[in-house]
């Protein structure tokens, strides 16, 4: 009996009545993946870009999530057709491309992920994850409607550029990423800076404008908050490492107390 793959975040996001509430895995370990893929969260992204995650890594962990009902999309290194070619293979349905900055790179993007005529992706689903070895009958007819793209805005020059970024065919979504946007304002560290909030809205109205999704990183609660309040259709809370870095710094602070210069005896 033919398989049948599992619906795109494209798909997810244009049968969605609330904005799409997900957070990062950064660990690389399929453990912490499973732990978050029950918690209620609504989508995962297996991070390659700032995270030690790679080919087996990430479909080990797309293996063990599948048994859950949330959605995940993974964040390629970089634009790079033979990457994104590979992370396709392992069974990822979504991809994430950071740093995408004109219409130009947004349309590689979409070549990369598309068989020929569309685009470029070597054709090897028989030997891989993705078609499930041969048995999702018509993969390769049919795989653009198996995989939903979203690229990364992160620079301010690419904001101008958010428009003509949306309207490219085959872009589903765009994610804005403040923290790299802030950087390149001149305003590192800054997230939440009027100017990069301005900025952020700046994208979201253009990429709604083109009838596309809009997401946005926000670790920040209270930011969060206000990209909801402005019309986000998804957003990234959290990452796996950040709730336990403070997580486990709460448990300290309540349970060790502080040495005079700051520091806390473990001893």
């Amino acid at each position: 009996m033919p398989l049948r793959l599992t619906p795109t975040f494209r798909d997810v996001l244009a049968g969605a009545d609330r904005p799409l509430i997900g957070m990062w895995l950064c660990t690389g370990s399929p453990v912490a993946a499973e732990l978050c893929a029950g918690s209620g969260v609504d989508w995962l992204l297996i991070d390659m870009e700032h995270a030690p995650n790679t080919l087996p890594s990430v479909q080990l962990q797309l293996q063990v999530v599948a048994a859950y009902p949330v959605t995940t999309v993974v964040r390629v290194p970089f634009n790079d057709p033979v990457i994104i070619k590979q992370v396709l293979d392992t069974g990822a349905q979504n991809l994430l491309v950071p740093m995408v900055g004109t219409a130009d790179e947004a349309g590689a993007a979409v070549s990369a992920v598309r068989y020929p005529p569309e685009g470029i992706r070597g054709v090897g689903s028989a030997l891989a994850r993705s078609g499930r070895w041969g048995r999702v009958a018509g993969y390769v007819s049919e795989a653009s409607q198996h995989v939903s793209l979203l690229v990364q805005i992160e620079s301010g020059d690419a904001v101008e550029h958010a428009a003509e970024i949306a309207a490219v065919e085959g872009v589903d979504g765009v994610l804005v990423g403040p923290a790299d946007l802030a950087a390149s304002m001149g305003l590192p560290g800054q997230q939440t800076h009027p100017d990069v909030l301005a900025a952020v809205r700046r994208v979201f109205a253009a990429v709604t404008a083109a009838g596309k999704k809009v997401g946005v990183n926000a670790f920040d609660p209270a930011a969060a908050d206000a990209y909801l309040t402005d019309g986000a259709h998804f957003l990234s809370a959290s990452a796996d490492v950040t709730i336990l870095a403070r997580g486990s710094e709460t448990l300290a602070a309540r349970f060790i107390p502080a040495a005079p210069d700051g520091s806390t005896d473990t001893y």
